[in-house]
């Protein structure tokens, strides 16, 4: 963060660069102008955590004297108490924050906000909440990846907070997520059966469309998320594609289906009032694509026993991927079905335009003829060549 004396003649020569850039006025610390790639330069006041915007720079309708008057002016009032946090309560707090983030972000990513700040309870006033009480309530959160997904987002949050004058300082200062080692559970094919059946079977409390979904997922190897929020608009024959807004790398993707995935959404009710009807939607709410993970996962783990206990969902696409290379699927095929585009260089993106559906089909047809060994506990199923050309 370059620290300037800020002149009029020194904001007119300030140059865009490709990401934004903070200047501030070395007379006046937390008074600053902020430059954004193409050129705007917003005059910004910072307060503890806090950034304000005081204006956009205008030789001669906002000048840099303005704006410095501006940003002593309400310096002073902060010090002099005249700027008070308002009252409002966390819950509705976390209610305006995650209504703001539905406007810039993906519906999932906005439910997710939703979803881990819920598991945080504070029944008073948001500025009552100190350092002491956040840690208590985080502490309650068991499972080390939740606490850090948790942690994570509150600091958002009360940095949000902090910008809309709710609260003075975030109570999230000086703790540290969990170290977690990487995830690298690849389900045996054993496995793999007992959870198929499971699913099959339902009952035993198991949501229908938890067990159907995770049933799709190791046919297809997508993660939940994009499988959760199938419509009808997204099928064409044995094809499905996301959209780039459900794909988490903002790429649109389409795959092949198995025939047996094809099987199972056709078995699937939908509103056939709605020319785009999801297969999954939430219960009592036909336009939110289902949510009831924790419940789901909890009943399956029952099911399945005590050596599924730190199973996830994710370890279903982990496996499927590893399936595919021992089966033979090469690298740059299976990481397509997949949707991963870190193999892909910059020159491949712009100059290979090939779609790699027919090999992709061919890959997924050799998945799952070794799925159906796999479930139908086949002793001896097909063999295949390693080497072969897809």
């Amino acid at each position: 963060m370059p620290k300037v004396r800020l002149t009029e003649l020194g904001l007119l020569n300030f140059k865009p660069s490709d990401r934004h850039v903070d200047y501030w006025d070395v007379s006046l610390p937390t008074f600053g102008v902020r430059v954004s790639p193409k050129g705007t330069k917003t005059f910004v006041l910072k307060m503890y955590n806090g950034r304000q915007a005081l204006g956009r720079f205008h030789p001669e309708i906002f000048p840099l004297s303005k704006a410095r008057t501006e940003a002593k002016r309400r310096l002073a009032e902060y010090t002099l108490g005249k700027i008070r946090p308002q009252s409002i309560t966390y819950a509705k707090a976390a209610e305006l924050f995650v209504e703001d983030k539905r406007k810039s972000c993906r519906e999932s990513t906005a439910d997710q906000y939703e979803w881990f700040l819920g598991r945080l309870k504070f029944p008073g006033q948001l500025s009552d909440i100190t350092e002491q009480e956040f840690e208590r309530q985080i502490k309650r959160v068991k499972s080390p990846s939740t606490y850090n997904h948790v942690l994570a987002i509150a600091k958002i949050f009360f940095n949000w907070c902090i910008k809309r004058h709710y609260i003075d300082k975030t109570p999230v200062a000086g703790l540290s997520p969990n170290s977690a080692p990487g995830r690298s559970r690849v389900l045996a094919d054993e496995e793999l059966k007992r959870i198929w059946e499971a699913c099959e079977r339902m009952g035993d409390d198991l949501p229908p469309s938890y067990t159907t979904i995770v049933r799709l997922l190791i046919l297809c190897g997508q993660r939940r998320g994009e499988i959760a929020a199938l419509r009808t608009s997204f099928l064409n024959g044995d094809t499905a594609t996301l959209p780039a807004h459900l794909a988490k790398n903002s790429r649109e993707h389409t795959f092949p289906l198995p025939r047996l995935a094809i099987d199972i959404l056709q078995s699937v009710e939908v509103d056939s009032k709605r020319n785009d009807a999801l297969f999954f939607p939430a219960r009592g709410k036909p336009d939110k694509p289902f949510s009831g993970w924790s419940k789901g996962m909890k009943a399956l783990r029952t099911v399945l026993g005590k050596d599924f206990k730190h199973f996830t969902l994710h370890d279903l696409r982990r496996t499927y991927r590893t399936i595919h290379a021992k089966i033979g699927t090469p690298p740059h095929i299976a990481e397509r079905l997949v949707n991963h585009i870190n193999a892909r260089s910059d020159m491949q993106e712009i100059y290979d335009r090939w779609t790699y559906m027919p090999e992709m089909k061919a890959a997924t047809e050799r998945f799952e003829s070794h799925i159906k060994g796999v479930i139908s506990g086949l002793k001896h199923r097909a063999r295949f060549n390693a080497n072969a050309q897809l």
